[in-house]
């Protein structure tokens, strides 16, 4: 009888053992799933970055193509309104304007400009002498140009207003035709 006990303490003690190779294997199988699954997050997020960046190179090469676009229809319309030799014309869809920049005024050397500047062409601060650009124009139109100043003329500049209500009720004004680039953005 103590070799049946002896015999069915080493039945029981491999049936243990192989139950908690058994639980081992299981919950290693269950850290190979969890590394799986982290992975192919991983995978997932960095599909999603290669996505949006196709997605906004396509976008961008887009609006880059409608904004030349734009580009040349502004051109058309320039050449319409100098073709009329109009100022203003009030289309069903919008208003094309000309109109001429004010004249700038800028201080290339201003030294020399404060040694034979007129006394009507200064602002006197207590302390502090500067130019007043605004009486320095207004000099100009009758007088020669002082020295130390650059005399940039203003130029005729073409704008639109398409006709349309923002949420405020007022008019926006939608295009004018500058020398800076527009900013385009892709949103995803």
């Amino acid at each position: 009888m103590a070799l049946e006990i002896n015999f069915l303490d080493e039945l029981i003690q491999q049936a243990e053992q192989k139950e908690e190779q058994q639980t081992e294997a299981y919950f290693d199988l269950l850290l190979l799933a969890v590394k799986k699954l982290s992975s192919q997050i991983e995978y997932n997020f960095h599909e999603a970055e290669k996505e949006c960046s196709m997605i906004n190179n396509f976008v961008l090469h887009k609006n880059t193509q409608l904004q030349e676009r734009i580009k040349w229809l502004e051109l058309k319309l320039e050449a319409f309104i100098r073709e009329r030799g109009e100022k203003t014309i009030a289309l069903p869809n919008g208003t094309l304007k000309m109109h001429k920049k004010p004249d700038k005024v800028e201080i290339e050397d201003l030294e020399l400009f404060l040694k034979k500047a007129k006394p009507e062409m200064l602002t006197v601060v207590p302390e502090q002498v500067k130019p007043d650009l605004n009486k320095i124009k207004a000099y100009i139109k009758t007088k020669p140009v002082p020295a130390g100043i650059k005399l940039i003329e203003g130029k005729e500049e073409f704008s639109y207003k398409l006709n349309g209500e923002e949420s405020n009720g007022r008019k926006k004004e939608t295009g004018a035709r500058t020398e800076q680039e527009p900013d385009l953005r892709a949103v995803v």
